[in-house]
């Protein structure tokens, strides 16, 4: 189930389903999925669905992960610094480590990041920093990112993100409650002024305050 024929049937869905970066698809190709389950659940690992990581979290879809990294790609320009708000499972943050040459991530639950780590570990990715805290402050520490990409949903956007956001910075967010839509937002140039593109419907867990030890 984990074979390169089953990973071969993924990106055909993906490109079936309108994700044309060819360095995103070959990515999702030779990301192994499997290792971010369960094993439990590793025979689904490469069907186009999202999965339970525990602490009522998901690995996200495929689809959707390829699409929102293909999206922040495209809009962002030169990405040097990509801020991931919720680290989960680590599978979208291998992506963006394979893409980009430094992923900072953020992660509320701290048993998922600790396997995270050692996933990243695993795949010899040195390129992440991983910080353990609340997402919807993303990490101002670190200054400030040409690209930011959400896994968790807000009801309104953060200002802190907003915040975060280097000049012409793109953010990539899925926003609001029971029905959601993947935002990309856009700074423009150095000011205050941001814009808006609503993308497409999308199902996240949402954005939740506080941490878990």
């Amino acid at each position: 189930m984990t074979s390169m024929r089953t990973r071969e049937r993924l990106v055909q869905r993906l490109m079936e389903q309108g994700v044309t970066d060819l360095q995103v698809l070959d990515v999702m190709r030779n990301t192994p999925r499997h290792i971010f389950l369960d094993e439990a659940l590793s025979h689904r690992a490469y069907e186009d669905t999202a999965l339970p990581i525990g602490y009522g979290q998901t690995l996200s879809q495929p689809y959707i992960v390829a699409r929102m990294t293909e999206v922040l790609l495209a809009a962002g320009g030169k990405l040097d610094r990509v801020l991931e708000v919720g680290t989960g499972s680590g599978y979208q943050t291998t992506v963006l480590a394979q893409l980009v040459p430094k992923v900072y991530s953020v992660e509320r639950i701290k048993p998922l990041q600790d396997k995270a780590r050692t996933r990243l570990r695993q795949l010899g990715l040195h390129n992440v920093q991983l910080k353990h805290s609340d997402g919807g402050f993303g990490w101002p520490d670190q200054g400030q990112f040409e690209g930011i990409l959400s896994a968790a949903a807000p009801r309104t956007v953060p200002q802190e993100l907003l915040n975060q956001l280097a000049p012409d910075g793109v953010l990539v967010i899925p926003v609001g409650g029971e029905q959601q839509e993947l935002q990309l937002i856009i700074r423009e140039g150095d000011s205050d002024r941001f814009k808006t593109q609503t993308l497409e419907p999308v199902k996240f867990v949402p954005l939740l305050s506080g941490t878990v030890r």
